[in-house]
C-alpha cells in the first residue's frame, strides 16, 4: 500500500511539473521594455531615468506614449519597429521611453492625453513642444503614413540640440 502511495504521488509530481513547463512554454519570452517597439533598442524604466540620461548623455529624450489595446498604437508600433531608419536613430541617437500610462509632467500633455502620441524632450530637459505631426486637433499623434515627418521630426530633434546647446 505504502508503494502505490509513493509510486501514485511520484507520478502526480511528475505531471504537474511536466504541465507547469509546457504551460511556461506557451507564455512565450518574457516582456521587454521595447514592447514591440524596437528590441535592439535600449529603453529606460521612467520619465525620471530618460530626463537623467538625456542630460548625462546630451541626447534628445523620445517618449512614446501608448496603449496595447490601442488598434492605432498597434499600427503605429508596428511600422516604427520595421523602419531601419527609425530604428538606428532611436538606437544612436535618442534616449528611448515608451509610457502606457501618463506622466506627471503636464508639459508632456500639451494639447490633451491621447495616445499614440510622440513627445521629445532636449537635454536641458526642456519639452520640445514645437516639433509636432500633422494634425493640427492631435499635434503629437502619428500614423503609420506619417513615418517620413516622424523620421523628419527625430532629425529635427538632434539639429535643435546643435544649434541651441
Amino acid at each position: 500500500m505504502m508503494h502505490s502511495t509513493l509510486a501514485l504521488s511520484l507520478l502526480l509530481i511528475a505531471v504537474s511539473s511536466n504541465l507547469a513547463m509546457a504551460i511556461k512554454k506557451e507564455k512565450g519570452a518574457p516582456q521587454t521594455l521595447s514592447r514591440g517597439w524596437g528590441d535592439d533598442i535600449t529603453w529606460v524604466q521612467t520619465y525620471e531615468e530618460g530626463l537623467f540620461q538625456a542630460r548625462k548623455s546630451n541626447k534628445p529624450l523620445m517618449v512614446i506614449h501608448h496603449l496595447d489595446d490601442c488598434q492605432y498604437c498597434q499600427a503605429l508600433k508596428k511600422v516604427f519597429a520595421e523602419n531601419e531608419e527609425i530604428q538606428e536613430m532611436a538606437q544612436n541617437n535618442f534616449i528611448m521611453l515608451n509610457l502606457m500610462h501618463e506622466t506627471t509632467d503636464k508639459n508632456l500633455s500639451p494639447d490633451g492625453q491621447y495616445v499614440p502620441r510622440i513627445m521629445f524632450v532636449d537635454p536641458s530637459l526642456t519639452v520640445r513642444a514645437d516639433i509636432t505631426g500633422r494634425y493640427s486637433n492631435r499635434l503629437y499623434t502619428y500614423e503609420p503614413q506619417d513615418i517620413p515627418i516622424l523620421i523628419e521630426n527625430m532629425k529635427n530633434a538632434l539639429r535643435l540640440i546643435q544649434t541651441e546647446l
